[in-house]
Protein backbone atom coordinates (compact mmCIF):
# COMPACT_ATOMS: atom_id res chain seq x y z
CA UNK A 1 0.00 0.00 0.00
CA UNK A 2 1.23 3.17 -1.20
CA UNK A 3 -1.33 5.41 -1.78
CA UNK A 4 -1.81 7.88 0.73
CA UNK A 5 -5.49 8.10 0.10
CA UNK A 6 -5.74 4.51 1.76
CA UNK A 7 -4.47 5.47 4.78
CA UNK A 8 -6.96 6.29 7.87
CA UNK A 9 -6.34 9.52 10.08
CA UNK A 10 -6.70 9.99 13.16
CA UNK A 11 -6.90 13.57 14.84
CA UNK A 12 -6.71 13.92 18.67
CA UNK A 13 -8.96 16.46 19.47
CA UNK A 14 -10.24 15.95 23.46
CA UNK A 15 -7.66 17.58 25.04
CA UNK A 16 -8.82 20.28 28.56
CA UNK A 17 -6.95 22.99 26.75
CA UNK A 18 -6.56 23.74 30.63
CA UNK A 19 -3.29 26.16 29.69
CA UNK A 20 -5.32 28.41 27.60
CA UNK A 21 -8.41 28.38 29.84
CA UNK A 22 -7.22 31.83 30.82
CA UNK A 23 -8.00 32.98 27.45
CA UNK A 24 -10.28 30.74 25.87
CA UNK A 25 -12.57 29.82 28.68
CA UNK A 26 -15.61 27.17 27.74
CA UNK A 27 -13.81 26.36 24.40
CA UNK A 28 -11.94 23.46 22.86
CA UNK A 29 -8.73 24.54 21.89
CA UNK A 30 -8.72 22.71 18.84
CA UNK A 31 -11.58 24.90 17.27
CA UNK A 32 -9.77 27.91 18.64
CA UNK A 33 -9.25 31.40 15.82
CA UNK A 34 -6.16 31.91 14.49
CA UNK A 35 -6.50 34.12 11.89
CA UNK A 36 -10.29 33.59 12.00
CA UNK A 37 -10.00 30.22 10.93
CA UNK A 38 -10.57 27.46 13.43
CA UNK A 39 -7.11 25.80 14.06
CA UNK A 40 -8.62 22.37 12.88
CA UNK A 41 -9.35 24.05 9.26
CA UNK A 42 -5.60 23.96 9.14
CA UNK A 43 -4.60 20.04 9.96
CA UNK A 44 -7.82 19.47 7.49
CA UNK A 45 -6.65 21.41 4.65
CA UNK A 46 -3.11 19.53 5.36
CA UNK A 47 -4.54 16.45 4.87
CA UNK A 48 -7.17 17.08 2.22
CA UNK A 49 -4.02 18.30 -0.16
CA UNK A 50 -2.30 15.42 0.65
CA UNK A 51 -4.08 12.80 -0.79
CA UNK A 52 -5.74 11.23 2.32
CA UNK A 53 -9.69 10.81 2.30
CA UNK A 54 -10.65 9.54 6.01
CA UNK A 55 -10.75 11.42 8.76
CA UNK A 56 -11.34 9.92 12.34
CA UNK A 57 -11.81 12.98 15.07
CA UNK A 58 -11.19 12.02 18.32
CA UNK A 59 -13.22 14.40 20.14
CA UNK A 60 -14.12 14.69 24.42
CA UNK A 61 -13.86 17.94 26.31
CA UNK A 62 -16.35 20.14 24.44
CA UNK A 63 -16.15 17.92 21.32
CA UNK A 64 -20.19 19.00 20.16
CA UNK A 65 -18.28 22.10 19.34
CA UNK A 66 -15.73 20.22 16.86
CA UNK A 67 -18.51 18.40 15.51
CA UNK A 68 -21.12 21.53 14.88
CA UNK A 69 -18.21 23.41 13.14
CA UNK A 70 -17.21 20.58 10.84
CA UNK A 71 -20.16 17.90 10.17
CA UNK A 72 -18.94 14.95 8.20
CA UNK A 73 -17.73 16.20 4.95
CA UNK A 74 -14.90 18.69 4.74
CA UNK A 75 -13.61 19.66 0.94
CA UNK A 76 -12.28 15.78 -0.51
CA UNK A 77 -12.82 14.71 3.32
CA UNK A 78 -15.17 12.29 4.80
CA UNK A 79 -15.33 13.19 8.48
CA UNK A 80 -16.30 11.05 11.49
CA UNK A 81 -16.22 11.19 15.41
CA UNK A 82 -15.06 9.34 18.25
CA UNK A 83 -15.92 10.47 21.51
CA UNK A 84 -14.78 9.48 24.72
CA UNK A 85 -16.96 10.23 27.75
CA UNK A 86 -14.46 10.89 30.31
CA UNK A 87 -10.54 11.91 29.65
CA UNK A 88 -8.43 8.34 28.59
CA UNK A 89 -5.54 9.93 27.29
CA UNK A 90 -4.18 10.24 23.80
CA UNK A 91 -3.02 6.34 23.37
CA UNK A 92 -6.35 5.91 25.28
CA UNK A 93 -8.13 8.05 23.03
CA UNK A 94 -6.65 5.97 20.10
CA UNK A 95 -7.51 2.87 21.02
CA UNK A 96 -11.52 3.80 21.40
CA UNK A 97 -11.16 4.79 18.17
CA UNK A 98 -9.94 2.03 16.42
CA UNK A 99 -13.26 0.52 15.40
CA UNK A 100 -13.45 3.16 13.44
CA UNK A 101 -9.57 3.02 11.41
CA UNK A 102 -9.22 0.18 9.34
CA UNK A 103 -6.71 0.61 7.08
CA UNK A 104 -3.30 -1.35 7.28
CA UNK A 105 -1.56 1.56 8.51
CA UNK A 106 -2.62 4.58 10.57
CA UNK A 107 -1.55 8.30 10.39
CA UNK A 108 -1.95 10.21 14.04
CA UNK A 109 -2.11 13.58 14.35
CA UNK A 110 -2.18 16.04 17.35
CA UNK A 111 -5.09 18.53 16.81
CA UNK A 112 -3.58 20.92 18.49
CA UNK A 113 0.33 21.40 16.65
CA UNK A 114 0.46 21.87 13.12
CA UNK A 115 4.06 20.78 10.85
CA UNK A 116 3.80 22.00 7.69
CA UNK A 117 6.49 19.14 5.70
CA UNK A 118 6.21 16.32 3.39
CA UNK A 119 3.99 13.94 4.46
CA UNK A 120 5.17 11.94 1.79
CA UNK A 121 8.10 11.70 1.94
CA UNK A 122 7.02 10.41 6.09
CA UNK A 123 5.31 7.55 4.54
CA UNK A 124 7.97 6.66 2.17
CA UNK A 125 10.07 6.36 4.63
CA UNK A 126 7.97 4.36 7.28
CA UNK A 127 7.82 2.18 4.37
CA UNK A 128 11.43 1.82 3.66
CA UNK A 129 11.99 1.23 7.09
CA UNK A 130 9.40 -1.72 7.36
CA UNK A 131 8.78 0.13 10.75
CA UNK A 132 5.59 -0.69 13.36
CA UNK A 133 5.86 2.75 13.75
CA UNK A 134 6.75 5.95 12.94
CA UNK A 135 7.74 9.14 15.03
CA UNK A 136 8.02 12.81 13.26
CA UNK A 137 10.56 14.79 14.55
CA UNK A 138 11.64 18.35 14.73
CA UNK A 139 14.50 19.60 14.91
CA UNK A 140 14.81 22.80 17.85
CA UNK A 141 16.87 25.55 18.87
CA UNK A 142 15.85 24.98 23.02
CA UNK A 143 13.55 21.59 23.58
CA UNK A 144 12.75 22.50 27.25
CA UNK A 145 9.15 22.86 26.65
CA UNK A 146 9.21 19.44 24.88
CA UNK A 147 11.67 17.39 25.59
CA UNK A 148 14.11 15.37 23.73
CA UNK A 149 13.88 12.24 21.08
CA UNK A 150 17.18 10.40 20.36
CA UNK A 151 17.74 8.05 17.74
CA UNK A 152 20.60 5.70 16.36
CA UNK A 153 22.67 5.93 13.03
CA UNK A 154 19.62 3.44 11.15
CA UNK A 155 17.18 6.21 12.86
CA UNK A 156 15.56 4.06 15.27
CA UNK A 157 14.29 5.59 18.20
CA UNK A 158 16.53 4.82 21.50
CA UNK A 159 15.28 7.35 24.14
CA UNK A 160 12.70 9.81 24.88
CA UNK A 161 14.20 12.86 27.41
CA UNK A 162 11.39 14.42 29.36
CA UNK A 163 11.22 18.62 29.00
CA UNK A 164 14.32 19.82 31.41
CA UNK A 165 15.52 23.30 32.33
CA UNK A 166 19.18 22.38 30.35
CA UNK A 167 16.74 22.19 27.03
CA UNK A 168 19.68 22.82 23.89
CA UNK A 169 19.41 22.04 20.24
CA UNK A 170 17.72 18.95 19.38
CA UNK A 171 15.19 16.81 17.81
CA UNK A 172 11.47 17.08 19.23
CA UNK A 173 8.28 14.99 18.60
CA UNK A 174 6.40 16.78 15.99
CA UNK A 175 3.19 15.23 16.96
CA UNK A 176 2.89 12.97 14.04
CA UNK A 177 2.79 9.32 13.91
CA UNK A 178 2.86 6.36 11.59
CA UNK A 179 1.66 3.28 12.89
CA UNK A 180 0.66 -0.36 12.04
CA UNK A 181 -2.84 -0.85 13.33
CA UNK A 182 -1.85 -4.50 14.87
CA UNK A 183 0.29 -2.77 16.89
CA UNK A 184 -2.01 0.30 18.01
CA UNK A 185 -4.46 -2.85 19.17
CA UNK A 186 -1.96 -3.75 21.54
CA UNK A 187 -2.77 -0.92 23.60
CA UNK A 188 -5.24 -1.51 26.36
CA UNK A 189 -8.39 -0.66 26.31
CA UNK A 190 -11.16 1.65 28.76
CA UNK A 191 -8.29 3.14 30.64
CA UNK A 192 -6.36 6.59 30.75
CA UNK A 193 -3.32 6.08 28.66
CA UNK A 194 -0.58 8.56 27.19
CA UNK A 195 1.23 7.83 23.84
CA UNK A 196 4.43 9.82 25.12
CA UNK A 197 4.65 8.86 28.78
CA UNK A 198 3.26 5.28 28.66
CA UNK A 199 3.66 3.93 25.54
CA UNK A 200 6.21 5.42 23.14
CA UNK A 201 9.16 4.73 26.21
CA UNK A 202 7.69 1.40 26.43
CA UNK A 203 7.99 0.98 22.49
CA UNK A 204 11.74 1.57 22.31
CA UNK A 205 13.59 -1.45 20.32
CA UNK A 206 10.61 -2.70 19.07
CA UNK A 207 10.58 -0.83 15.28
CA UNK A 208 10.27 2.26 16.49
CA UNK A 209 12.26 5.22 14.37
CA UNK A 210 12.07 8.72 14.06
CA UNK A 211 11.91 10.53 10.60
CA UNK A 212 13.40 14.08 10.94
CA UNK A 213 10.97 16.06 9.29
CA UNK A 214 11.61 19.54 7.43
CA UNK A 215 9.25 22.68 7.81
CA UNK A 216 7.79 25.04 10.38
CA UNK A 217 6.29 24.12 13.18
CA UNK A 218 3.90 25.63 15.65
CA UNK A 219 1.19 23.90 18.83
CA UNK A 220 -1.47 26.23 20.02
CA UNK A 221 -0.96 24.92 23.81
CA UNK A 222 -0.13 27.95 25.54
CA UNK A 223 -0.68 31.71 25.82
CA UNK A 224 2.06 32.45 24.27
CA UNK A 225 2.22 30.34 21.33
CA UNK A 226 -1.19 30.69 20.43
CA UNK A 227 -0.46 33.88 19.97
CA UNK A 228 2.43 33.78 17.91
CA UNK A 229 0.11 31.36 15.38
CA UNK A 230 -1.60 34.62 14.40
CA UNK A 231 1.65 35.55 12.32
CA UNK A 232 2.59 31.75 11.81
CA UNK A 233 -0.56 31.20 9.62
CA UNK A 234 -0.61 34.92 7.86
CA UNK A 235 1.37 32.50 4.50
CA UNK A 236 -1.59 29.92 5.11
CA UNK A 237 -4.67 31.70 4.07
CA UNK A 238 -6.29 30.78 1.23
Amino acid sequence: MSNLSEIDVAILAGGLGTRLASILPEQQKVISKVREHPFLEYILNQMDEAGFKNIIICTGYLGDQVQKIFGNQYRGLTLSYSRELSPLGTAGAIRLALPFLNSENILITNGDSFYDTNLNKFWQFHLEKKATGTIILKEVSDTSRYGKVEVDKKDKIIKFQEKNKTGGIGFINGGLYLFKRAKLLEIPGKKIISFEKDIFPNWIGKDLYGFKGQGNFIDIGTPKSYKEAQKFFSEYIK
